[in-house]
């Protein structure tokens, strides 16, 4: 009899409890989306390397490779892997060309009439621009920590969701830019991409957006 009086104080202290947990969250949600939309208002130009680890469900080891990544407002983007195999795509606007150094040909592509390189770009450049309304109507965001700040965005499309679990990012001291993204699939492959060495309003020479040119 006891042990269920105690249950019941400690339900009822939940109850009470819970709710301003979660006012809590989502205010301090707030104010970090706020801060994130100021901070990366200041952006017009960002250069990085990055480091990504694919860890594949049946496999131990893990698969690294390593690429920059270069963005210019509103829409230019250089994404691109320099090892094991260099391959990338340059965007500007709506129209780009992605290349693989195995086969050294060049494909012209437009975001419109090819969807998978549309929702790529999409991707970082919302990452880039840290560009939340677009990410807001595609996700469900939840807080993970305000400091350092780390979000996690569960898909709403019933595509997307179909196949990606969840993204958690974490973003930089100064909110400014990206400095993880982690990508959990539902087959429990993951994808961790480390963002080094950001540059941010640098003079970036105009060469950085067309592709390399095979001989």
């Amino acid at each position: 009899m006891l042990n269920m009086r105690w249950s019941s104080v400690i339900f009822l202290i939940l109850l009470m409890v819970f709710p301003a947990l979660c006012r809590a969250e989502t205010a301090d949600l707030k104010v970090l989306l706020n801060e994130l939309k100021i901070a990366s208002a200041q952006t017009r130009t960002l250069s990085s390397r990055f480091v990504q680890e694919k860890h594949l469900a049946i496999f131990s080891e893990k698969l690294l490779s390593q690429g920059r990544f270069v963005f210019q407002g509103p829409d230019s983007l250089r994404w691109e892997l320099l090892t094991p195999v260099a391959t990338g795509f340059v965007l500007r606007g709506s129209r780009g060309e992605r290349w693989n150094s195995l086969n050294r040909e060049l494909e012209r592509f437009s975001v419109k009439d090819n969807p998978i390189m549309g929702v790529v770009a999409q991707q970082l450049l919302a990452w880039a621009r840290v560009d939340l309304d677009w990410l807001e109507q595609r996700y469900h965001m939840e807080l993970i920590t305000l400091h350092p700040a780390r979000l996690r965005l569960t898909p709403l499309d019933p595509g997307e969701a179909g196949f990606i679990d969840y993204l958690q990012i974490l973003f930089a001291d100064n909110r400014r830019h990206v400095d993880e993204v982690l990508l959990m699939e539902k087959g429990g492959d993951s994808t961790l991409l480390r963002f080094t060495d950001v540059q941010l309003n640098i003079e970036l020479p105009e060469a950085i957006f067309s592709p390399p040119e095979f001989r």
